[in-house]
């Protein structure tokens, strides 16, 4: 390998890093991740961070959950949701960072 070049992303990692990417470029999620950030919450906290009624925000941490961003545990009657996939941490701390030019 050429020294100035970088070495190439496996392309397992590139369609695993892409399905992360996709399944978190909607807003709602988004809003959802960063809530979540601080810690472990309930549907209900959720709804309250969100502004999303239970059936969207539900909804939402479906789809979070089934591309294994999220986990969570019932306790009671009630659902908590927490971060399992590290990267979205990372890609959270990226868009804070990053300014966005109009």
């Amino acid at each position: 390998m050429n020294a100035t070049m970088k070495p190439r992303i496996p392309d397992d990692v590139m369609i695993a890093s892409a399905e992360v990417i996709k399944c978190m470029g909607h807003p709602m999620r988004l809003r959802l991740l960063e809530a979540l950030v601080s810690g472990e919450k309930s549907v209900s906290e959720l709804q309250d961070d969100v502004g999303g009624t239970q059936v969207a925000v539900s909804q939402q941490l479906t789809t979070l959950k089934g591309r294994g961003l999220v986990g969570s545990r019932r306790q009671g009657a009630h659902m908590y949701y927490r971060i399992t996939e590290p990267k979205v941490t990372f890609i959270l701390n990226c868009i804070r960072t990053s300014p966005i030019d109009d």
